[in-house]
């Protein structure tokens, strides 16, 4: 991706900064593995479902954190002390993976939960009472 030079944006806007640091957690998503894979899924005007492939983890095996704006999704294969398999085919992959996505100001995650090898995560925007589109009534002037 090439450099964006973001100076005439903290030239004529205050509070820009929080748009570079948007536009540089963009860049390192491109650099994140496609694996797993996943949809995000628009629900409604203010929610909001990931859900990802976990083939082969099990709910201990895998962690949903947020933090500072983030959240991470991790999966770590537990070492097995089973006898080393043949596989004559090996489709499915049981790697470990830590895949990260940016959240806005105002999304929170609601909950999380797994069904036949896929991980649910259901999110929800917030709008601040303040942000709400609200009428005015039309009275008469003072």
């Amino acid at each position: 991706m090439p450099s964006i030079d973001l100076t005439p944006l903290y030239r004529s806007f205050i509070g820009s900064d929080h748009l570079a640091a948007l536009v540089e957690a963009a860049k390192c998503a491109e650099k994140q593995s496609g694996y797993p894979p996943y949809n995000i899924e628009l629900i409604d005007d203010t929610n909001y479902r990931i859900t990802m492939a976990v083939a082969g983890f099990s709910k201990e095996e895998v962690i949903v954190e947020t933090a500072d704006n983030k959240l991470v999704i991790a999966g770590k294969k537990a070492p097995s002390s089973r006898q080393e398999r043949k596989f004559l085919h090996k489709g499915i992959s049981e790697r470990n993976f830590e895949r990260t996505f940016q959240l806005g100001d105002n999304v929170k995650v609601c909950a999380a939960d797994m069904e036949n090898g896929l991980l649910h995560i259901d999110l929800e925007r917030i709008i601040p009472e303040p942000k709400k589109a609200r009428r005015i009534a039309i009275g008469k002037g003072n």
